[in-house]
């Protein structure tokens, strides 16, 4: 198998994925720290490695719908974006979603305005979390091209075909430079062929998106509920083919030094990698602490998540978003859910931290855990988030 070990961000990275998988169509426009992404695609598309249809749009709301139209044609399609762009795509998550069209998107994460700032968290994306895609999150380049590759094999088959984000850490992972191992165009293809339907075909016509009165509309409804229950098993199945092609794989969800571990803490993305750092000085403290990072995280995949996490009795969840009003982040929201018939479950506390692209450090971490530990201990009651390191 012809490898490279290149020096690569991720938005390169998922770039040269979406090369190696042959995407038809390209559709986006441009938005910091998103940008890099198409650049780079337009550039394999002028040196003629990637034979694509690149479609400029005025926006991104036009850019999905480009690829909404191409991928209901037979098309295999991609785009970019973050931040206000993936907001105004709201409308068109759903229609993907609601129609079934196999589409990869990569969001390099950027917190939602006003004030305008372009640093991460996960507003954007976590604001996208009902709107019925599959998102994974990656805490390393090699990971976001790896899920790209494994995005197009899970979206594109026939009992799934929903679309699929791919999100990570605006410049703390879309600009940072890492080793990453690609693969030629052809070892990819052969992993993941083009099995995109079309759906849209002149000689065989039909009406896509159509009116629905109230005595339908659940029941289509239902259709993506039942698809996306399937999910879990078959991003399973994925990945471990991937590891066995490729030699990488990555689960679920990652666990770190959980087989002795007394408490969990819970985040995702790139600070998770600090966070393994932090575990391991902790554990020099003689703190058993280990490290849960979901990487599915729509759909839940909630069997695995409650057997990992019922076995300990603290858990502390850092969220990178807020979830406005209420009293948890979405992370926290989402571990709860599949604790929500279970007599018994450890004490969960939840910090909301990064926000707006503010560093989350080793110490920062360890200073989360210690006063989480500290609750604990004093089976003091913990009733809501903590804004970690707001000055008011």
């Amino acid at each position: 198998m012809k490898t490279e070990r290149l020096p690569l961000p991720t938005n390169y990275a998922v770039a040269y994925a979406a090369k190696s998988c042959d995407v038809d169509v390209v559709a986006a426009y441009p938005i910091t720290p998103q940008s890099d992404i198409v650049e780079r695609i337009a550039q394999f598309i002028a040196d003629g490695e990637l034979n694509a249809e690149y479609i400029p749009v005025e926006s991104e709301h036009s850019a999905l719908s480009a690829c909404i139209g191409a991928s209901a044609a037979g098309a295999r399609a991609f785009t970019a974006t973050c931040s206000q762009g993936l907001a105004l795509m709201h409308e068109c998550l759903f229609i993907a979603s609601g129609c079934r069209l196999p589409i990869v998107m990569c969001v390099s994460c950027r917190t939602l305005s006003t004030p305008i700032n372009i640093h991460t968290d996960y507003q954007d994306s976590m604001s996208s979390r009902d709107c019925g895609w599959v998102q994974i999150y990656v805490s390393s380049a090699q990971e976001g091209y790896d899920s790209v590759i494994q995005g197009y094999k899970l979206a594109e088959l026939d009992e799934i075909l929903i679309p699929v984000m791919v999100c990570y850490d605006g410049y703390v992972l879309s600009h940072t430079y890492e080793p990453v191992i690609v693969h030629s165009d052809k070892d990819v293809l052969a992993f993941a062929p083009k099995n995109v339907k079309r759906v849209l075909n002149p000689d065989e016509p039909v009406t896509l998106g159509v009116f629905c009165l109230p005595n339908y509309e659940y029941e289509f409804k239902y259709q993506l509920i039942d698809a996306l229950s399937k999910v879990p098993n078959a991003l399973k199945i994925v990945d471990k083919e991937f590891g066995e092609y490729f030699g990488r794989s990555y689960g679920l969800y990652e666990c770190y030094r959980m087989d002795d571990a007394e408490y969990v803490l819970a985040t995702m993305g790139a600070v998770a990698s600090t966070a393994r750092v932090a575990i391991d000085e902790l554990r020099q403290e003689g703190l058993k602490v280990g490290l849960f990072r979901p990487r599915l995280f729509r759909p839940c995949p909630s069997d695995e998540w409650r057997d990992i996490l019922s076995k300990f009795e603290l858990v502390t969840v850092i969220d990178r978003s807020i979830s406005f009003g209420s009293v948890a982040g979405p992370l926290l929201f989402e571990i709860l859910g599949v604790f929500m018939n279970e007599r018994e479950r450890p004490m969960f506390t939840n910090f909301i931290a990064g926000i707006g692209g503010r560093d989350v450090t080793v110490n920062d971490i360890k200073s989360m855990f210690r006063r989480s530990l500290e609750a604990y201990r004093e089976k003091r009651s913990v009733r809501s988030c903590e804004y970690y390191g707001v000055r008011w």
